[in-house]
């Protein structure tokens, strides 16, 4: 089996996810950003990752599973700034899956990430009353992915190249 990781990261915590899947993965591999894909070809597995941006996957990466995931099997995988048990989080996880859709979706990792301080500020100067309650939770991120996060991630990562 040949896996590829390949993630977008906008503060760093898709990319920490993805280099601690990436060392838990026993086959034959290799990480890469989205950016830097030419071609999906020649691999089994994709697993790809990406922030939730504007309550669904951020732009890059919805453009890149258009032109590249189908009729692939993909393990998504992705970061955000809300609680695991947030009731906001399955529809954007949703809209996650649904702009995969041309893909065999074999499994689904999410997890909190740090809300990056730039981005805290501009929700809690918003006019919009949710979007402002989603830049008050920012303190409350601080630190995440944390080492449990992660070890999940590891053993997402471990049971998809089983």
């Amino acid at each position: 089996m040949k896996v590829l990781v390949t993630y977008m990261s906008q503060s760093g915590n898709t990319k920490k996810v993805a280099e601690a899947m990436f060392d838990a993965i026993q086959v034959e591999k290799e990480i890469k950003e989205l950016s830097e894909i030419e071609s999906v070809d020649g691999y089994d597995l994709l697993l790809v990752g990406f922030p939730i941006q504007a309550f669904g996957p951020a732009e890059k990466a919805k453009q890149f599973m258009a032109q590249n995931v189908n009729g692939k099997k993909v393990a998504l995988f992705t970061t955000h700034a809300s609680p695991e048990d947030s009731e906001d989080l399955p529809p954007w996880l949703e809209a996650c899956k649904k702009a995969a859709a041309g893909a065999e979706i074999v499994g689904f990792f999410n997890c909190q990430g740090e809300l990056a301080p730039d981005i805290m500020e501009m929700l809690k100067s918003s006019d919009d009353p949710k979007l402002k309650s989603f830049g008050e939770l920012g303190p409350t991120t601080k630190g995440q992915p944390d080492a449990s996060r992660i070890e999940r991630a590891r053993v997402f990562a471990k049971e998809m190249t089983a």
